[in-house]
């Protein structure tokens, strides 16, 4: 014979030869020969040490324990006081009543849409993330969700979640802001043959996103394509001056003739333009050369223009001299200050008029 002590919180399973015989709750009990007792922390999970079935013939025992049946395809989700403790996968869990208060919350991984009431909190702890696949879908953004390779549905901005399983979950997201594409360096030749490069810009939108994402592949990639060869099929029908004076003109019909291609992709074309027109290392010294003959040219203009009205004001001077003498002698006063100012000393002779007497000085005669 042999005394044991079971304390609070604890329970002993008594054992005679391997056989259970029964269950010992907290106090002091005598075995007999033979027998053996193994003591349980009613606040830990049960491990059986022999098969349950045999365990719970004992209806003592049976009435004490919280036995859990998970199948395939299901999670427990196990809460002890109020608080996740861990998620069961598929198996038989056994727990003590009694002591620690628990609650089980059943799921059915066999769907995707977490239809359970489960706290958003729990869904970051890794014992339950493991579970789970999260999308997330910006607020400037759209998303179409596919499962098993077919449409599902549109999603909005936010969070969402699914169980994780077997079903094939994709989704596909497109950017709702106001997007620019860029066609940078696009070599061209004009209607005169001329190569140059065209810096290209295309502001857009997504409008359609089912369009856009199920029914296009790399829509941006084709609306760029389509740029180039919008933009190719305009350039070519001008020279290159023409080119250059009507860069306006050009955007503007290659927007209207890019609208339908981009109706087609679900998109809307909000605005284009010609950024830059870059010449080739030939074709720019070319245009330098024409450049500084023409400003030759119309320094030219301007000298000749200067001298024919410096002529005609001699001419007019002249007219007026000849019509009055008065005018003629101020003039030749003029003249003899000018000279004065930069001749020491001229001598002249009494006889004469003084500006017949300066021209025959000057002259040499």
């Amino acid at each position: 014979m042999k005394q044991v002590r079971i304390n609070a919180g604890k329970v002993g399973l008594v054992f005679k030869k391997g056989d259970y015989q029964k269950v010992l709750t907290q106090g002091k009990y005598w075995l007999g020969f033979g027998q053996d007792v193994y003591i349980y922390d009613l606040a830990k999970t049960f491990h059986a040490p022999i098969a349950l079935e045999l365990l719970v013939k004992d209806k003592t025992l049976e009435a004490m324990l919280e036995v859990v049946e998970v199948k395939d395809n299901e999670l427990v989700l196990v809460f002890e006081n109020n608080i996740l403790n861990t998620v069961l996968s598929a198996g038989r869990y056994v727990y003590w009543k009694g002591l620690v208060e628990r609650e089980f919350t059943r799921v059915d991984l066999s769907k995707i849409d977490i239809t359970e009431d489960i706290d958003k909190a729990l869904f970051s702890k890794y014992e339950l993330n493991k579970y789970i696949r999260s999308f997330e879908v910006a607020t400037h953004e759209k998303a179409v969700l596919i499962i098993d390779d077919v449409y599902e549905k549109t999603l909005g901005p936010g969070i969402y979640r699914f169980w994780r399983n077997d079903t094939s979950i994709k989704i596909a997201k497109a950017d709702l802001r106001q997007l620019q594409l860029e066609i940078a360096g696009q070599e061209l030749l004009t209607k005169d043959k001329a190569a140059i490069r065209i810096n290209f810009y295309t502001q857009y939108k997504v409008t359609d996103i089912e369009k856009a994402l199920l029914e296009n592949k790399d829509y941006e990639k084709q609306l760029y394509i389509g740029m180039q060869l919008v933009l190719r099929a305009y350039v070519g029908t001008y020279t290159l001056d023409e080119l250059l004076e009507r860069k306006d003109n050009i955007a503007e019909a290659v927007l209207e003739d890019v609208k339908e291609l981009a109706s087609k992709l679900g998109i809307t074309v909000l605005n284009t333009g010609i950024r830059d027109v870059i010449l080739t290392g030939e074709m720019k010294d070319i245009m330098n050369q024409v450049l500084v003959a023409q400003k030759k040219a119309q320094a030219n203009i301007i000298t000749r223009r200067e001298e024919t009205a410096s002529t005609r004001s001699l001419l007019n001077t002249a007219k007026l001299m000849e019509e009055n003498e008065m005018l003629y002698k101020l003039k030749e006063m003029e003249y003899v200050e000018k000279i004065a100012d930069k001749i020491g000393e001229i001598t002249v002779s009494g006889h004469g008029g003084v500006v017949a007497q300066l021209k025959e000085i000057f002259s040499g005669k």
